[in-house]
Order: C-alpha cells, then structure tokens, then sequence
C-alpha cells in the first residue's frame, strides 16, 4: 500500500504505519486519524479507498512530508552557513549544533572518530 509515495507496512496499526513517512511522528499521526475521523485500531491493509483518500488529502494538505520536508531543512541548514551564524559554523565544522559538549559524548557528529589509548596524554617522569 503506497500513500503519499511512501510503501506503508500493511499489517501494522494505522498509527503506526503512518510513523513510516518522514516528518510524521506519532502525535502527528494521532492528530491525522482524529481529523479524518479513521478509526486507529484499524490495521492499514484493512483500510477502504475512501479512507486512504481521506488521510492522503489531510496530510498534502496540512504537513510538509518526504522530499519537501527535507528540502526545506536543507535550506534552513545552508542559510545558516551563508550568514556564518555559531549554527552554521558549528554544521560546517561537522560539530554538534545543540549545546553538548565536545571533549566527549559526540560521536555521533563527528562519526566514530577514535585515537589510540593515552594518545594525548603527558608521560610521566619515573623518580
């Protein structure tokens, strides 16, 4: 089943099948299946055409999803960087841009960059 040009597991909960798109999270899903009054119980194979007309509309509509989505970030990311504000210098950098420290803890950034044991530290004179 395919909605807004995304494959969706069918034998998962609607809710949860709609967590597949990007940029619809599981509290985005909940507000689209109260306003298109379809039941979140319901598994997505077991939806009917009107239903899934229904959702699809909603989301076009009402959210920025997949490729738009993540052009717009892209956008808001090279803004950053072209007026050389501490966000888009820390991006440029490939650094954490949220405020964590740095002498540990941002692997995730900076990629799994490990140096050898004791690399960057003094030796110690023997007495």
């Amino acid at each position: 089943m395919r909605l807004v040009g995304i494959n969706i597991p069918d034998n998962k909960k609607v809710a949860i099948a709609l967590t597949y798109i990007y940029g619809i999270g599981p509290s985005s899903a909940k507000v689209i299946l109260s306003s298109t009054k379809v039941s979140p119980d319901k598994r997505a194979k077991d939806l009917t055409p009107p239903e899934l007309g229904k959702l699809k509309e909603f989301i076009e509509h009402n959210f920025k999803t997949e490729g738009e989505l993540r052009a717009m970030i892209r956008q808001n990311i090279t803004r950053l960087k072209d007026i050389k504000s501490y966000r888009g210098t820390r991006h440029i950098k490939r650094l954490p841009t949220r405020g964590q420290r740095t002498k540990t803890n941002s692997r995730t950034v900076r990629g799994n960059v490990r140096k050898t044991a004791g690399s960057g530290k003094r030796k110690v004179e023997l007495k």
